[in-house]
């Protein structure tokens, strides 16, 4: 039922659009620009979106993907906000950490997350943190016990984040490696033996590599999210484990962007009748049959979000209480600039 009428209200909006919007688009190519690396759930469903929302949109433009990763995210959010044309031909899906990012550390950021046109969400899937089964770390006092290395990507990404608070906080001991590509690039690195251990989106797992869990190459140790997964019901949530309300607060803040899903987003400045051509056409997308159908093969729960319930979690993230937000910048530490050596005189 809900599903049809997001579908029956995005054909209504796209009715009333004015005929200049609708022209616009014919015969244009819309790039859809992912944060991330190729492979891994951000890009599959981007491919998806990309795929059959070109026919909820007047003139069926062409959508193409775009990889651009790097930075923890921040590439892509900084080229959408800076350099992305405003036209309605850029569209993209960022890591649903970038808001908690901005907040926690500005350097390098050079976009404000509340001036982002949001568009919707594809859902949410918790955040899980795991050891590989060698490791014998099953829980997270035993993670507070042994130091096991863990892969990451940039500073800026949750599957950072979430490990750096929780050594903080809850005094595990992750050595955490960062520099790799990408969320895909991590999961190499644990089958390899480089890194022991990761943070990422439990919904990835099941879709892309079901054997760590019926074989159990892996141990679960928490997950990140506002309930605990069906699926996991034994698992505690990050914000079950602390000892005080000042803890709470702070893991609850951390635990927030988890609720964006995979959100996207155009640019700032879009003209307002493209803007509606945009978001109808990317709710009618999350509703349609083809893609629900797509994301069920490739075992990807898709739980839509709409633009207004997007905005909210960013401008709630963003706009946190002043004390909680320094209390966060104070347990995770700032990634430290490299000093240049000076040269010896000859």
């Amino acid at each position: 039922m809900i599903k049809r009428i997001m579908l029956g209200t995005a054909v209504a909006m796209l009715a009333a659009m004015p005929v200049q919007a609708e022209d616009f688009f014919k015969g244009k190519n819309i790039t859809v620009v992912t944060s991330t690396g190729a492979g891994g759930n951000y890009d599959t469903i981007a491919r998806m979106v990309a795929r059959h929302m070109s026919g909820h949109l007047p003139g069926k433009p062409n959508m193409i993907v775009q990889n651009m990763p790097g930075g923890g995210n921040v590439r892509a959010t900084n080229f959408m906000y800076n350099v992305a044309a405003k036209d309605g031909t850029y569209i993209a899906t960022i890591n649903n950490a970038i808001p908690l990012a901005q907040v926690l550390d500005p350097r390098g950021k050079r976009f404000d997350a509340r001036k982002f046109n949001w568009l919707g969400s594809t859902g949410n899937s918790n955040s899980v943190t795991i050891t590989w089964h060698t490791t014998g770390v099953k829980t997270i006092e035993d993670m507070k016990k042994t130091e096991v290395i863990l892969g990451g990507t940039g500073p800026a990404s949750s599957i950072v984040i979430f490990p750096k608070v929780m050594n903080a906080v809850l005094g595990t001991k992750f050595k955490i490696v960062i520099g790799y590509k990408s969320s895909s690039a991590v999961d190499i690195a644990l089958e390899r033996g480089e890194v022991r251990a990761r943070s990422g989106s439990y919904g990835s797992i099941v879709a892309k590599q079901p054997d760590w869990l019926s074989e159990k190459k892996i141990n679960i140790l928490v997950q990140v999210g506002n309930k605990r997964e069906p699926s996991l019901p034994n698992v505690p949530l990050l914000t079950e484990l602390a000892s005080n309300k000042s803890e709470r607060d702070l893991l609850k803040l951390v635990s927030a962007p988890i609720a964006l899903g995979r959100p996207y987003l155009a640019p700032p400045g879009i003209p307002a009748d493209r803007l509606a051509i945009l978001r109808a056409g990317f709710a009618a997308t999350v509703a349609d049959k083809g893609f629900l159908a797509e994301a069920d093969k490739r075992r990807v729960d898709i739980a839509p979000m709409t633009w207004q319930e997007v905005s909210e979690v960013v401008n709630d993230t963003i706009n946190a209480p002043k004390d909680v937000i320094e209390r966060a910048k104070k347990v995770i530490p700032k990634k430290r600039k490299k000093k240049k050596k000076k040269k010896k005189d000859s």
